[in-house]
């Protein structure tokens, strides 16, 4: 009886250990050394985005995978709730700019997704990105980054996805096809 009130649950662990994954790709040198992502706050929390979303993107449809969808998300909202707690944000404002930055969050999927869609231009996915990381129309890097979130995509989607969902992720070198 006991036995299940401390019983771990495994989507919350994976859910955990994609964001973790997540992160730990977002903080990759080369994003910011050679595809010029800017080392900022809000530099990061795009990175973060961006890998959380590839992650999302290639767990979604999988019915059984739906869970640790969720439980990415909200690993990566809570997140966002301590850290901002510890950059000193007052309790009262934390609540509105999570709500932001989930807003925020949903308009990039928005934008990725739609230009991930076939028959969309090539350029789309990099100007989409370039408004969101750069905040300019086309930066000089955005169509290497595109093709890096194409290949990261790809590669997701190659991988099995009960090993994703069971929270076991890899992300391709962001290194491959970048400017020297």
């Amino acid at each position: 009886m006991f036995k299940s009130l401390f019983r771990k649950d495994p989507a919350l662990e994976a859910g955990r250990a994609l964001y973790a994954a997540a992160v730990e790709q977002a903080r990759s040198p080369a994003l910011y050394a050679r595809l010029g992502a800017p080392d900022t706050v809000e530099g990061r929390f795009e990175m973060v985005a961006l890998h959380v979303w590839l992650v999302m993107r290639r767990l979604r449809g999988d019915e059984a995978a739906k869970k640790v969808s969720q439980c990415l998300f909200d690993a990566m909202f809570q997140n966002l709730d301590d850290s901002l707690r510890e950059l000193g944000v007052g309790d009262l404002q934390v609540g509105k700019r999570i709500r932001k930055l989930a807003e925020n969050f949903y308009g990039r999927i928005g934008a990725y997704e739609e230009a991930m869609k076939e028959g969309v231009s090539d350029d789309s996915l990099a100007k989409a990105l370039s408004r969101n990381i750069f905040e300019k129309e086309l930066a000089e890097t955005a169509p290497q980054f595109a093709d890096y979130v194409r290949r990261a995509d790809a590669h997701l989607q190659h991988q099995p996805g009960a090993r994703i969902a069971g929270g076991i992720v890899v992300f391709p070198a962001v290194e491959e096809g970048a400017p020297a």
